[in-house]
């Protein structure tokens, strides 16, 4: 991974193997009363290039270990990015790449986030996210630099052998919309070519 921050900074961004993908490690004060961390920081993010401003936040809780949730992505013309970090419990989150121009097109990138790991993943417009509960009792913070449209609401499924994801347990619960997403078509994504 390429660290992109300064010293004096709170966040850092790590790239991945996946074009635009950052693991953003934070850094975490601790002192009897319990810790504090910075969770997004628009002038450290426009130091490492990364662009966006955030426009909404969401939560997202989910009761039972091994829920899968995803692989979601809003079509054109939204230009979704969004910074993923765990807030309770432990989860297996996953950035897949859809933009046909990308030199990562159709590759992923896995990470785990933890409450307890102070770090979060960036994910750019034109990427396909989905996470694995690995705890029962998860709590996942979204912030999105565009506004959730449900007309442009897509996705793929997590286990289309066009992407080959390595879930780290097979999923106990998937909503029946996810899990009958059919076989990957690339023409579903053609609008990602202006990404």
């Amino acid at each position: 991974m390429v660290r992109h921050g300064h010293a004096s900074g709170q966040l850092h961004f790590d790239r991945t193997a996946v074009e635009g993908v950052y693991v953003v490690e934070t850094l975490q004060h601790s002192d009897q009363r319990g810790s504090f961390r910075r969770l997004w920081c628009r002038q450290e993010a426009d130091a490492a290039h990364v662009r966006g401003e955030i426009v909404q936040t969401s939560l997202s809780v989910t009761a039972r270990r091994g829920t899968l949730r995803g692989m979601h992505f809003q079509l054109p013309p939204s230009r979704e990015d969004k910074v993923v970090t765990c807030v309770r419990g432990r989860i297996f989150d996953v950035a897949l790449d859809l933009r046909p121009r990308s030199a990562s097109y159709l590759r992923h990138v896995g990470v785990e986030l933890a409450e307890n790991e102070p770090r979060a993943l960036y994910i750019p417009a034109g990427c396909a996210h989905g996470f694995l509960t690995l705890t029962d009792d998860c709590a996942v913070l979204y912030m999105m630099t565009d506004y959730y449209s449900p007309s442009l609401s897509c996705g793929v499924r997590w286990d289309d052998p066009a992407f080959g994801i390595a879930w780290p347990e097979e999923p106990k619960e998937i909503l029946e919309r996810d899990a009958r997403y059919p076989d990957f078509d690339p023409r579903t994504v053609d609008g990602f070519a202006e990404y």
